[in-house]
């Protein structure tokens, strides 16, 4: 039933203008007003903060159905579980009942801060520093590659209290876009989910109270990574949504394009590359909602899961779109077909939440 009420909506509200967000590079205003409209912009949201309550495997067959029509729309149900998992992992009831109710209503959307422009992969070396005044936090520092910035109204920043300490000196707060001192740069010109800002954040003697702390002091590296435990699972949803989508509409054009007087899809070469496309879309498909019932149960292996999975899809989800493209011929290559776009999005799923490098090594050092 869910997969079916988000894919008529999806199909409904957000495909028709899938086309234009990516041409125009603009925020998907029309997706964010629907999955508002219908609950489903942070289904993750706990029920006693006024959410849905969904658990993890709904959370990802929604952002599937949504990036299956427009991957830039799927970010917003995406990045609203990553930018507040933190404050639900590890955050003070007051946090949560501040920052999260207002999420779940639709009347703000939350990001992530913790790349910043010397410290992407090696996340613990960031620059950006928060230092002690009485009752306030005064953070100074750069994050950059913030998904939904300037969009969004709450901030998860992570920051360094203690630079003795490398990761066991990173602490975490929310900072929200209102804070005197935060401003953003200029949309980064990217290569897909164009409707989706990607922006640095400026902080500049941002002066926050001391309550604004997300757990406890130093514990924020903990709390990060712990989070993209759950989150790239998420992502992994992503790439799986756009694979799909990749596949149902070549699957659908080599039944009409005809070549020596019969469809293509009777000619046996292109049958095995649509059964290759749907024999891997299936298993990254298994692979992430078993990693999602994982991350629900918080199964000992969820690390190497969390991982295997947001590797594993998006890797297909890069192999299904450039295949897509193939299969529809020169017509693949224009943007009058939506699976260039496909293509094109899909390469940022092999790239954010922790590179495919990345991943590997994760997996490596958890081996079940």
């Amino acid at each position: 039933m869910l997969r079916e009420t988000i894919r008529a909506l999806a199909e409904s509200k957000i495909a028709p203008f899938a086309a234009a967000v990516d041409e125009e590079s603009r925020f998907p205003q029309e997706a964010l007003d629907a999955l508002v409209s219908s609950d489903l912009a942070a289904v993750h949201v706990p029920e006693e903060y006024g959410g849905a309550g969904a658990d993890a495997l709904a959370t990802v067959i929604v952002i599937e159905e949504v990036a299956r029509v427009c991957a830039s729309s799927s970010l917003i149900p995406a990045v609203n579980k990553l930018g507040s998992l933190p404050v639900i992992l590890s955050g003070s009831e007051e946090l949560k009942a501040k920052y999260l109710g207002p999420l779940a209503k639709g009347d703000a959307m939350f990001s992530y801060a913790l790349s910043e422009p010397d410290a992407g992969s090696d996340a613990a070396g960031m620059k950006t520093k928060a230092v002690r005044d009485g009752d306030f936090w005064v953070l100074n520092g750069v994050k950059r590659w913030i998904t939904n910035a300037g969009v969004s109204e709450y901030y998860t920043v992570m920051a360094v209290t203690d630079p003795t300490k490398r990761s066991k000196g990173i602490s975490a707060f929310v900072v929200e876009k209102s804070d005197e001192g935060v401003s953003f740069g200029a949309p980064e010109k990217k290569l897909g989910i164009k409707g989706s800002p990607t922006r640095e954040v400026y902080l500049d003697n941002v002066r926050i109270p001391a309550d604004r702390m997300i757990g406890e002091e130093g514990t924020g590296f903990a709390t990060a990574m712990k989070t993209l435990d759950h989150t790239r699972i998420t992502i992994a949803a992503q790439a799986l949504g756009i694979a799909q989508g990749a596949l149902d509409y070549a699957k659908g054009y080599v039944q009409e394009r005809k070549q020596f007087g019969k469809p293509i899809a009777d000619f046996q070469g292109i049958q095995f590359m649509l059964a290759d496309m749907a024999m891997k879309i299936e298993a990254a498909r298994q692979l992430t909602y078993a990693a999602a019932a994982k991350s629900e149960r918080g199964d000992a292996d969820l690390t190497f899961q969390g991982a295997a999975a947001k590797c594993f899809a998006s890797d297909v989800a890069m192999e299904v779109t450039t295949d897509a493209v193939q299969l529809l011929g020169g017509y693949g290559y224009t943007r009058d077909y939506p699976v260039e776009r496909m293509m094109r999005d899909a390469k940022i799923t092999q790239i954010y939440e922790g590179t495919n490098q990345v991943q590997r090594i994760v997996m490596a050092r958890n081996l079940p």
